[in-house]
């Protein structure tokens, strides 16, 4: 059956996605939504003891099979220390700079489950009292949680229940502008999840049946780095990670078309699945580029790290200013769920 992706879908997923807050270790209630949205589709799944979720769709050959993931974990924070006037010190959770967060709105859940408001800032913001305001190091030291609650010391903010390893989520601000752009921080990796979950719900609503057994992973650890290592099953060949491709200085990869990693920090992926996705691409008319990522690695890499006899590969829309304020297109985005069908839809390799 010939896939058209509803791409006006597929972002309105992703921005349900983007606003519930899921930094890693801290992902039970997006997990839980997707539960539910599948549930009521009546497909199955179950949840791993590291809480990821996995759906398994039967496919006519259970002998060789595949495993697809995603993850819905992102970037986040810990409270490291609440300071004597008040404001709180935070540890980092995910691979990304003090900058990228500076100026954010910000939400701290206590142990209890009580949520509260605040602005993460340099500790010499002000101009008019800090000489060195522009200057000053970005760091664990200068920046800051400024609650927006009447608090001075650190006896009143613990008075709300506000404690050290507390988690601290930052405010996507997901936007689509003119129905072609969406912006939003955590497009790493929500519009994968976005992605897959769509091409499950055709799947399912069409009774479609797939040629291999697949696995599709929702993972919920990969931002340190071991989200989709383990729940592979023996009879899995092969292993694709769905996230996104980055976008810079010597980057092949756009906003407009879907990426497919030859290589990245963690060395090349497999050749063959790699040319195979490439021959899937110009079959289908579907924009592609190829591209190798300098500073990157995925569950895909993580699953190959842990042991796993598997093939590996990973695509993913181009996503441009990756750890911090993101940006993709429509475009990106269609153009990889279409090649995560026609992907589907094929043949393991020999």
């Amino acid at each position: 059956m010939t896939y058209e992706p509803n791409t006006n879908k597929t972002m309105e997923r992703i921005t349900k996605l983007t606003s519930i807050p899921s930094p890693t270790g801290n992902t039970g209630n997006i997990i839980e939504t997707i539960a539910k949205d599948l549930a009521a589709s009546k497909i199955q799944y179950k949840l791993n003891n590291k809480g990821g979720l996995i759906v398994t769709l039967a496919g006519k050959d259970d002998t060789k099979q595949r495993m697809l993931t995603a993850h819905v974990d992102t970037l986040g924070a810990m409270v490291k220390e609440i300071k004597a006037d008040g404001r709180l010190l935070l540890s980092l959770i995910g691979g990304y700079r003090f900058n990228a967060i500076e100026g954010e709105y910000c939400t701290i859940e206590t142990s209890n489950s009580d949520v509260y408001n605040g602005t993460i800032l340099m500790h010499q913001t002000s101009v008019h009292v800090y000489k060195d305001a522009g200057t000053a190091e970005r760091n664990e030291k200068n920046m800051e949680v400024r609650l927006d609650m009447r608090v001075s010391d650190a006896e009143s903010v613990r008075a709300l229940g506000i404690e050290v390893g507390d988690f601290v989520s930052f405010d996507p601000r997901t936007q689509i502008i003119n129905d072609e752009y969406i912006k939003s921080r955590h497009l790493d990796d929500k519009a994968s999840v976005a992605i897959l979950l769509q091409v499950i719900d055709f799947i399912n609503d069409n009774q479609l049946e797939l040629p291999h057994t697949t696995h599709f992973l929702i993972s919920n650890n990969e931002e340190i780095g071991y989200g989709g290592n383990s729940n592979i099953p023996e009879e899995t060949v092969e292993y694709l990670a769905v996230d996104m491709g980055a976008l810079g200085d010597g980057q092949t990869s756009d906003e407009y078309t879907v990426s497919i990693c030859a290589k990245d920090g963690s060395g090349p992926y497999h050749l063959g699945l790699r040319k195979h996705l490439v021959e899937l691409a110009e079959k289908n008319n579907i924009d592609y580029k190829v591209d190798i990522y300098p500073y990157y690695a995925s569950d895909a890499s993580a699953a190959i790290h842990a042991g796993n006899d598997i093939v590996h590969g990973l695509i993913g829309p181009g996503v441009d200013a990756s750890h911090a304020y993101e940006r993709t297109h429509r475009d990106s985005l269609y153009h990889t769920e279409k090649l995560v069908y026609a992907y589907l839809f094929s043949n393991i390799l020999k």
